[in-house]
């Protein structure tokens, strides 16, 4: 855990008070457990946390100014590669943006395909981070088992989309292709083996003893400050926070959709990754409810080829697997947007990190840290 951590202050010698002295040390930016080039500078008494100062801008790469170059086709795709686990939703949120003002009608057809799209995307993301948090914990074989699910769905990506990762699939008005002629087959099969294989999970890391002891308690965020920290997705819904955009404000069909918005009440590490287990029942749900009822018709809507938005202001939200995902759009009636503005869950999320693990142990810190579920570049946009 701390073999490319470097000490860049060492005042432990007692103070004047006779009280001990602090330790500051640097986690990242390179730090397997960050999950990228994330750098927090972290003030330690003993192995207690003091203080967490994140320090960003390392794979800032300008996205927001960079979409207001391209036309409004092109800069829904930059979105991709924000937060790169949540790819299809990030498109729609955009390319809903474009359709709120230009007033496009998108076909039925292509509105459930958006909904299927979005929650096997979901559950892919969801698979990923179980694995990858058993494994910062000490649990190493859970990381195959979560990526088995997870290549089933890619592979039903890449089938259709062209793609496995970044897969530039929603467009202005529908989707860029038709639904390949065994995307039906295949996702039946995926959500068989899902409901399978999923009792595997339970008995490798939700009733692990070491894991619950390494979780609960741990990290604990109540329910007014993760909203004073403007906290969304399975971060603030483990603190009791109803924040699921898909039930608030609904868009393509989920407002046709039976399905339950998990909510937490514990606030602690547990609690949240307790909502992203409990969320891929969900999405398996959602899933059933369409893949036998996908409408006949058109996959997009007719549009031009070169696409204006009225001057004006317009907003959009979505809820990816780590929450709240804003685009906001100001035009002037040309062919690329004058201004647009991201709302990324990760940032919010972060912010709560200091609150979160004050007082705790540095040995707990990969358990708070790792259930935000943080996408470096979803932050440093």
């Amino acid at each position: 855990m701390y073999t490319q951590t470097d000490i860049i202050k060492d005042t432990t010698q007692p103070g004047p008070d006779g009280t001990e002295g602090e330790l500051v040390i640097n986690v990242g930016p390179q730090h397997p457990a960050t999950h990228g080039v994330l750098h927090l500078v972290i003030t330690l008494n003993g192995e207690t946390i003091q203080k967490i100062e994140p320090h960003l801008g390392y794979i800032h790469r300008s996205i927001e100014k960079m979409c207001e170059s391209l036309s409004y086709r092109q800069f829904i795709y930059v979105t991709s590669r924000m937060d790169y686990l949540s790819a299809h939703i990030n498109n729609l949120g955009c390319a809903q943006c474009v359709e709120k003002g230009m007033q496009i009608e998108v076909p039925g057809r292509a509105q459930v395909i958006r909904v299927l799209m979005s929650e096997l995307t979901r559950i892919a993301s969801h698979e990923l981070w179980i694995g990858a948090m058993a494994m910062d914990l000490g649990a190493f074989t859970p990381f195959f088992y979560t990526f088995r699910e997870r290549e089933t769905i890619n592979d039903i990506m890449e089938e259709t989309c062209g793609a496995r990762l970044t897969m530039n699939y929603m467009v202005p008005g529908g989707v860029m292709y038709d639904l390949h002629p065994d995307f039906h087959k295949r996702v039946k099969a995926f959500v068989a083996q899902f409901k399978h294989k999923v009792t595997e999970l339970d008995d490798l890391v939700t009733n692990n003893i070491i894991f619950q002891s390494r979780t609960k308690g741990v990290g604990i965020l109540s329910r007014e400050d993760a909203i004073s920290y403007g906290c969304t997705g399975p971060v603030g819904r483990g603190s009791g926070v109803n924040c699921d955009i898909r039930k608030l404000y609904p868009y393509a069909v989920y407002d046709t959709l039976s399905f339950d918005e998990v909510v937490e009440t514990a606030g602690d590490s547990f609690a949240r990754y307790m909502v992203r287990v409990k969320e891929m029942y969900q999405s398996i749900s959602i899933i059933e409810q369409l893949i036998d009822n996908i409408p006949e018709g058109e996959f997009q809507a007719k549009t031009k080829a070169v696409l204006k938005l009225p001057k004006g202001e317009f907003y959009t939200r979505v809820e990816t697997a780590r929450g709240e995902f804003g685009v906001y759009i100001v035009s002037e009636g040309a062919t690329t947007p004058y201004r647009i503005k991201f709302r990324s869950p990760g940032f919010s999320n972060l912010s709560a990190l200091h609150h979160m693990a004050k007082g705790s142990k540095i040995g707990d810190l990969m358990a708070t840290m790792g259930t935000l579920d943080l996408v470096i570049p979803d932050i440093d946009r």
